[in-house]
Order: structure tokens, then C-alpha cells, then sequence
């Protein structure tokens, strides 16, 4: 099978195009023919081994891509929630080989039914991004109806989708992005937008009950800005588990009464079947920002670097209909 790899760590220069055995699922695993795969930060973090935590769970040589649909075709003999032929999403085992590629292996529990209502190539584009804003806002900071919640990163591929989860839970929705997308956010759901050029949402807010750090920024202050507008007992989350909370953030919040939690990201399958539900009734929508041919992964993950990317990034394997 095809699959794009890397055998050494470096820029977009170090990704091949190889031909590889098909993977053998074990008796938890699922084998998905992939048909689309989600290009996400985490893939060239990955790829130039800057980060050293991520390089301590890797070894080389590596298919990239953590966020797949496609369709079942193979399953382990313990299986038992879903069947070879189940159009299925979800996140590829990790530590582990990824779904840039024309099939992948995963653990059952990490893959579900995709939503019915969008094809592979939108499904692809959810996994990831969907989970990491569910884990943050649901697990680790147990956003409740009525609570008010503030997103950094808010027009990004998991600010886009903690925006609109919150919504749809009952929550009041404050969110910060470049001026360019607060009329993005108020269409999918936020009851407030900051420009974060232009205003200081420090000044502007008070008693938040939970703050979700989804923007990529790794940036001390701006988490000190952060506790100023919780509420006493608030709760902030950062999904950026590679940037540890510093001692001078975290006397900030003992100070406050509050909590602060780094989020890893859980792929369960029944939170994946949950926001399939949500996308099929129309809560939640998805957004491409661009679509990438296989071959064209080079320019996907250059794409990607820069930064200013609203919605999802997709690379695309096989078309719907295939």
C-alpha cells in the first residue's frame, strides 16, 4: 500500500511517498480503508522532532496522521461494536503508525460510525480537532448548561468545534480570534467575540467559569491574563500538554481557589458517536478550510505551519464514491 512516511525528523523536505505492507489488525484492532485523513499540528510537530516529549513515544520509521475516515475492512477477533463495511471516523492508534496512508490499524474504542449526514472527506476533518475540544471542555472542565466558558483560539480547528459544542450543551460562549473571523464565530455560535488585536479581553471580562486554551500560542502571560477572569473556583484548560503550567501560573490560581488542568485528548468511541449525533442533527458543522490530494502532503503540512488556518485541513485518499 502507499503511504507517506518519514524515516528521519526535519521540515516537509524529509516526507516520502513509500510502498509499504498493508497492516494486520490485532484481536482489539480495526483495519479502515482509508479514504480521507485530517492534516492537524500535531502531524508536523511529529515530522521535525522538535519536541522532545512527543520523540520519546516515537520510533522511525513513522506513517504520520492521527485522524482517518474510511471504511472497516478487516476486524480483530475480540471486536464486537462494529463489522467490516461500517463507514467508520476516528483517530488512528498513537504512539503508531498514521493514516497518511491507504489503510491504517487502530483499537476498536478509538474508531466509530461516521456521521451520515457528510461524506469521508468532512468526517475526516473531525476526529482530532472534535475529541481535543471535547476532552478539555467536558472532562477536564465539566462545562455545565448556564456556565459561561471563554475560547482562545476560538476560529481554529479545535476553538471551531469547542465554540459550537458548548452551544449546543447550554453553555454562554465567549470567544477570541483575529478581527478577520468574529463575523466566522458568531455564525457558528458564539454569544461574544474579542479581537484579540484590538481589545485586551482582560480588562473586558470577569468571573468566567471555565477557560479553554485552544489557540497554539505557548505563552505564559497570556495564561496569567487568563486567570484574571475566571471566577473564584474557575477552571482553566490548556489542550497544549507540552507546555507545562509554570510555577508563577500556578500560584495564580491557588491564589484564586481555581483549577488548572492540562487536557490530553481521549478518543473514546462513544464521545465520537455523540458528535456524530450532534452533525447529523444539524448542531454542529463542519469546516474545510482546503483539501489535498495524497501526493500533495509536502504543501498540506507548509499549509498548516503557517498558522492562520481557519477550519480543517484534509488530505484526500480515495474520493466518496470510490
Amino acid at each position: 500500500m502507499k503511504a507517506v512516511r518519514i524515516n528521519e525528523y526535519g521540515g516537509p523536505e524529509v516526507l516520502r511517498f513509500e510502498e509499504i505492507d498493508r497492516p494486520v489488525p490485532a484481536k482489539d484492532e480495526i483495519l479502515v480503508k482509508v479514504f480521507a485523513s485530517g492534516v492537524n499540528p500535531v502531524d508536523w510537530a511529529i515530522r521535525n522532532g522538535a519536541n522532545e516529549a512527543l520523540r520519546s513515544f516515537l520510533t522511525l520509521p513513522l506513517t504520520l496522521g492521527w485522524d482517518a475516515a474510511g471504511i472497516v475492512e478487516e476486524i480483530g477477533d475480540e471486536v464486537t461494536a462494529l463489522q467490516k463495511g461500517d463507514a467508520v471516523y476516528g483517530v488512528p492508534n498513537f504512539p503508531g503508525n498514521g493514516s497518511y496512508a491507504e489503510y491504517c490499524v487502530a483499537k476498536a474504542t478509538r474508531f466509530a460510525l461516521k456521521p451520515e449526514s457528510i461524506g469521508f472527506t468532512e468526517s475526516a476533518a473531525v476526529p482530532l480537532a472534535a475529541l481535543t475540544a471535547w476532552t478539555g471542555m467536558f472532562e477536564y472542565g465539566n462545562l455545565q448548561a448556564g456556565q459561561r466558558i471563554l475560547i482562545q483560539g476560538g476560529s481554529g480547528g479545535v476553538g471551531s468545534f469547542a465554540v459550537q459544542f458548548a452551544k449546543a450543551k447550554g453553555a454562554y460562549v465567549i470567544a477570541i480570534a483575529s478581527g478577520s473571523n468574529l463575523d466566522y464565530l458568531r455564525e457558528i455560535g458564539a454569544d461574544e467575540v474579542i479581537d484579540y488585536n484590538t481589545q485586551k479581553y482582560e480588562e473586558l471580562l470577569h468571573d468566567i467559569d471555565l477557560v479553554l486554551e485552544a489557540s497554539p500560542m505557548r505563552d505564559n502571560m497570556e495564561r496569567l491574563k487568563a486567570v484574571r477572569v475566571l471566577k473564584t473556583g474557575g477552571v482553566l484548560v490548556s489542550v497544549n500538554t507540552d507546555f507545562p503550567f509554570s510555577d508563577e501560573l500556578k500560584e495564580a490560581i491557588s491564589r484564586k481557589n481555581a483549577v488548572a488542568e492540562l487536557s490530553a485528548n481521549q478518543p473514546r468511541q462513544e464521545w465520537l458517536a455523540e458528535i456524530a449525533q450532534l452533525i447529523d442533527d444539524g448542531k454542529v458543522k463542519v469546516f474545510i478550510n482546503k483539501v489535498f490530494a495524497l501526493e500533495d502532503f509536502a504543501a498540506a503540512h507548509r499549509e498548516s505551519e503557517s498558522w492562520h488556518i481557519r477550519g480543517k485541513l484534509v488530505l484526500e485518499i480515495k474520493k466518496d464514491k470510490e
